[in-house]
């Protein structure tokens, strides 16, 4: 299954963010967005999930534009975990999990013991089972991530796109998040995360996308496309490349 934009100019009613974007996602692989503030990574992201309307161009999943699907069958596909999330409610954790379900069901029934089921599963996957009856607007900003994330994963969905997951995570919840993603490649899913690390990119993605201006500069697979040389040109800063003499596995650093 593939999840894919043709040739999208993508933006809102008062101005373009970008044109002339093709990107691809399929099921089983890790695609990482990455580019600096204001380059349209976020308008892409909603672009591709249907949450704003192409200015030209279009989106398809699995071989239909994604403009033919009713809402219930793109949640039955498609997750979203955003930047950010306002909480106005103090619904608890395990409610807002359970929303992940609700999505795909039936909103006017309770939640069932299979459902209930999921979700606790998916606290469980994130080391968060412990928030469960704690109310989402009394969490911290890390904790409402994770919380999120495990939304995502109840939903069951065949695509997670995820706007910079790592946000507002502690160093040791970021290793957890990148682990996450990659184990959720490698069982089908199609992964697509922005990052403004590029080591999270060359660790975790099959592949990089690079995007400065609203315009693609350069795709591909994370090793080659991920370079010093590429990597000046997107954020327009010198690039230190650092290299483990034991492992050769080699990290990026703004010069």
């Amino acid at each position: 299954m593939i999840l894919s934009g043709h040739d999208l100019t993508i933006g809102y009613i008062d101005r373009v963010v970008g044109r002339r974007l093709n990107v691809t996602i399929t099921a089983g692989e890790v695609l990482a967005l990455l580019g600096p503030n204001g380059s349209g990574k976020t308008t892409l992201l909603k672009t591709l999930l249907g949450l704003l309307a192409t200015q030209s161009g279009e989106v398809r999943l699995a071989n239909r534009r994604l403009s033919d699907y009713s809402s219930r069958e793109r949640a039955r596909l498609l997750a979203y975990v955003p930047q950010s999330h306002v909480a106005t409610f103090a619904f608890t954790v395990e409610t807002i999990v359970l929303m992940g379900r609700v999505a795909i069901g039936n909103v006017f029934k309770r939640p069932t013991a299979i459902y209930r089921d999921i979700a606790a599963r998916a606290l469980v996957r994130f080391g968060i089972a412990h928030l469960r009856e704690r109310p989402y607007t009394m969490i911290s900003g890390g904790e409402r991530q994770l919380v999120l994330l495990a939304r995502a994963i109840a939903q069951e969905p065949r695509f997670i796109v995820l706007d910079e997951p790592t946000t507002s995570l502690d160093f040791g919840n970021q290793g957890k998040v990148m682990r996450e993603i990659r184990q959720l490649g490698a069982a089908g899913h199609g992964v697509l995360f922005t990052t403004h690390d590029p080591n999270h990119a060359m660790r975790t993605a099959d592949r990089a996308y690079l995007l400065r201006d609203g315009a693609c500069i350069g795709e591909g697979a994370t090793e080659p496309i991920l370079s010093r040389t590429q990597l000046e040109a997107l954020y327009g800063v010198p690039v230190e490349l650092i290299c483990d003499r034991d492992t050769s596995r080699i990290a990026f650093l703004p010069g």
